[in-house]
């Protein structure tokens, strides 16, 4: 290589391979900072990883490796990791949800796109990886997030101080709440907005979720009454949107992405379900759907691509039997992929948060 640059530097990160290290979620936006001083490289990288001495061996070894032919260097390598959970920090949040790291919204333009099934596998995808999550079922009117995760039990309440509290219910190794666990699963919902928004926001103030570093809302698709009601309630820490590669998906997709911009929540990334098919007695890629809407969604407004997931039956079983495949299936190809994504959506969030503290950072020096 002839000179020391990010593209370099991350072009020469993702040449590693090892188990515990998923260097394809390295992007440019990874490099916090870098810096080269008398023949010393001084990295700063964020990644999703709790292995930090380990990571920063394999990067140190690659890059000298990569970079030893550069004329007048003798490099040595200084890397900092920043792969702990990040927080979100906010006054209003803090005080609503004072144990909750980051909110993280999951949402779709319009519904079919399998946007529930992404926001469980994801949550517990999260969770393997050593996360403490939460996870909120939005959808007032259509929750399936109990049938998803196998359970119909009913919560527990104490009194607390001044209120009742709820105790979420835990499964594997996430906690979770929905109105479907509190009313009879065989009964529609007959609500007006305001009486949704309202069980959105206990679900806020009333349940004791605990210190948890990620909680996710599973939305209602659309830009509706439960959406504005959770934006205006807590600051988000900001939304995923999923989609599938038809156009039709992505128009309402791109209108659910500028809804989240509007009311000032940012963007972490787009997931793409039911990308392609790899037929299993040929192993040839059919993409039934469309190609590419996701990434092409992505590059048009702006946003992080954090990963197509593929059409697998075993995705559906998972949901209908209340095992997710991130838990029932951990070697196949299909959660791989999985947790690829929430390991890119870590590194949106620490990226995220890291942003708002240099914003947060510069303002006081400003007023000082």
């Amino acid at each position: 290589m002839s000179d020391i640059t990010k593209s370099s530097i991350i072009n020469s990160i993702k040449n590693i391979s090892d188990q515990h290290f998923n260097s394809a979620a390295i992007t440019l936006n990874s490099i916090r900072k870098f810096e080269i001083n008398d023949g010393e490289l001084l990295l700063e990288i964020s990644i999703a990883s709790e292995n930090e001495s380990k990571i920063k061996e394999l990067i140190s070894t690659q890059l000298k490796n990569d970079f030893k032919d550069l004329k007048n260097i003798n490099l040595e390598v200084h890397t900092k990791i920043s792969s702990k959970i990040s927080a979100h920090k906010d006054a209003k949040k803090d005080a609503i949800l004072p144990g909750v790291k980051n909110t993280i919204a999951i949402a779709s333009g319009k519904g079919g796109v399998g946007k529930s099934t992404v926001a469980v596998n994801l949550a517990v995808a999260l969770a393997k990886d050593g996360a403490n999550v939460g996870l909120i079922d939005a959808d007032i009117y259509g929750p399936s997030i109990p049938m998803m995760l196998g359970t119909n039990e009913k919560p527990e309440v104490y009194q607390a101080e001044n209120s009742v509290k709820i105790i979420p219910l835990e499964k594997y190794g996430i906690k979770f709440m929905s109105i479907g666990l509190l009313v009879d699963d065989k009964a529609p919902i007959i609500w007006r907005g305001p009486m949704a928004s309202g069980a959105i926001k206990q679900f806020l103030t009333d349940v004791d979720w605990g210190e948890l570093d990620y909680l996710i809302f599973d939305l209602p698709p659309g830009t509706g009454d439960i959406q504005l009601t959770l934006v205006q309630t807590i600051p988000l820490t900001g939304a995923v949107i999923v989609t599938t590669p038809q156009e039709v998906s992505l128009i309402d997709a791109r209108k659910a992405l500028k809804m989240f911009e509007r009311v000032n929540v940012p963007i972490l990334g787009v997931i793409e379900n039911m990308s392609f098919f790899i037929a299993p007695d040929t192993g040839k890629q059919y993409d039934i759907f469309g190609k590419g809407g996701g990434q092409k969604i992505c590059t048009e407004l702006n946003a992080a691509f954090l990963g197509g997931i593929p059409i697998n039956p075993s995705i559906r079983e998972g949901g209908d039997s209340g095992m997710p495949m991130a838990y029932a299936m951990p070697d196949s190809n299909e959660t791989k992929v999985l947790f690829e994504i929430s390991q890119k959506l870590t590194e949106q969030v620490n990226i995220r948060n890291a942003n708002a503290s240099e914003k947060i950072e510069i303002l006081l020096g400003d007023d000082d």
